[in-house]
């Protein structure tokens, strides 16, 4: 393991202040970086600082693991600053490890930056003055409007630093080992729109705290063939993926006529089907956001092909609640990770019977029969909190072998709704094939002819003897 834990190059005017008593804005991001890395990684770090008149070059190349460059347009215009980027590259070339970080003191556009940076972590930590839409550096690092930026990027780079050292402090030698160990445990965070960046880094961080790798680990190329290729790569390393959707529509790469937000959504959409096909673990969790007034005629165009797409929902779970109880949601699935499969029975085949509290008196009899014929009988929960109940009911699904909806006095949107849960199952992390699926309903069942579901008449005097056939056919 190298002797620097973080080198952090910069241009020298980037660090001059106007009084002598003042400590430069570089000075100052070291002494912060400092904090938070020994906050993370529990010992203290060691971070340089070296500037492009440092003539200590090559021992200080030789021995850091983690560089930070602090990009700035004289950052650019310094040719010592840009040999010294390239010697690191250089000398890390064999790494597997994301090892070269930027921090953006002042906006630049990719097109600015230079070519061996524009595809290193960024982390904006310059002011935006939202009411003249002016940027400008911080100052005051202990400002409200540092609070909201500056810190929480800081935040963001410990975090992506710490992960990247402890993966080279557990050699390079063992990095099959590392990547095997932390795969199941790797989590994809799809880019969001602008409007959602801050609650994106927010779950990133606790992602982190966590224990979990978060991709992408890297900013997307900004070319659409390019993108979908690492994208997937991405994705298919993961065991699941994670979609938040807002107001913005999000950056339409070149060459595409999606946005970097629809296009993560349906790539993540057909890795869920590969993976099912091959019995592979995944998941998704779509977010959508509750106040959608600014969105777009496209953006809502594509959130309701969200909500109305079978296909696009394939192995999803959609969500439209306030962040927090996502949070918590997302929190209970990332745990279930873990221990799926736990509360299957290996004695007998179970049943999921979906039915509503309503119709709760009607389905004893149906309980009865199927338990009579050695089934177990899951059910759903209708007393506790919230993300109690909806727990029961993603355990049920993980681990049913069949499943039964029961029709009474609920209406067919709620029916359509419990039908196209089963057809999620896979999403919610189920391994196994479903054996057999029924309706029992009253009333007209033409329209659930489409379905692939056995329909029983509940009005019928042969309800339970039709039921009973159904029972027979699925233990065979």
């Amino acid at each position: 393991m190298a002797d620097i834990d973080v080198l952090i190059t910069f241009a020298e005017k980037d660090n001059e202040t106007s009084k002598k008593s003042e400590q430069g804005w570089v000075t100052q991001f070291k002494k912060f970086l400092e904090l938070m890395l020994f906050q993370v990684l529990g010992t203290r770090p060691t971070v340089v600082i070296k500037s492009e008149f440092d003539t200590a070059t090559a021992p200080a190349m030789d021995n850091a693991s983690i560089l930070v460059a602090i990009l700035t347009k004289d950052f650019v215009q310094s040719g010592r600053c840009l040999d010294l980027v390239e010697t690191f590259y250089k000398n890390t070339a064999s790494s597997s490890v994301n090892r070269v970080f930027k921090v953006l003191k002042s906006p630049m556009t990719l097109q600015e930056q230079p070519p061996r940076l524009r595809d290193s972590l960024g982390y904006d930590m310059y002011q935006l003055d939202v009411e003249t839409g002016q940027m400008k550096e911080y100052s005051d690092f202990f400002s409200q409007e540092a609070e909201k930026q500056y810190w929480m990027k800081m935040v963001d780079l410990a975090y992506d630093i710490h992960e990247a050292l402890i993966v080279l402090k557990a050699g390079e030698t063992k990095s099959t080992e590392v990547k095997n160990l932390f795969k199941r445990k790797t989590i994809y965070l799809a880019e969001t729109g602008h409007d959602l960046s801050v609650q994106r880094n927010i779950i990133k961080r606790e992602l982190q705290r966590h224990g979990f790798i978060v991709l992408p680990n890297h900013t997307l190329p900004t070319g659409l063939e390019e993108l979908e290729k690492e994208v997937k790569s991405d994705i298919q390393q993961c065991t699941l993926s994670v979609h938040l959707i807002g107001s913005a529509y999000g950056e339409i790469p070149e060459g595409a006529d999606r946005s970097i937000v629809d296009i993560q959504n349906r790539i993540a959409s057909e890795v869920a089907v590969a993976k099912r096909q091959s019995k592979e673990d995944f998941s998704r969790l779509i977010w959508i956001a509750q106040n959608l007034k600014n969105a777009s005629d496209r953006q809502k165009a594509f959130i309701d092909t969200i909500r109305r797409d079978t296909e696009a929902q394939e192995g999803a779970e959609i969500l439209q609640n306030p962040l927090e109880d996502f949070k918590n949601i997302m929190r209970e699935e990332l745990l279930d990770l873990r221990d799926r499969g736990s509360a299957e029975s290996v004695n007998s085949k179970s049943i999921y019977l979906v039915h509503d509290r309503v119709d709760q008196p009607e389905v004893a009899p149906i309980r009865e029969a199927l338990e009579k014929s050695g089934f177990k009988v899951l059910t759903p929960a209708f007393e506790g909190e919230l993300l109690d109940v909806r727990k029961r009911h993603i355990d049920n699904l993980r681990n049913f072998d069949g499943a039964i909806i029961y029709k009474g006095k609920v209406n067919d949107q709620w029916v359509r709704m419990k039908i196209l849960d089963l057809l999620k199952a896979p999403g919610f992390g189920r391994n196994k094939p479903i054996q057999g699926k029924a309706l029992v309903a009253t009333g007209n069942l033409d329209s659930y002819k489409n379905q692939n579901m056995t329909l029983i008449s509940s009005d019928s005097n042969k309800a339970m003897e039709n039921l009973k056939s159904f029972l027979e056919e699925f233990k065979s």
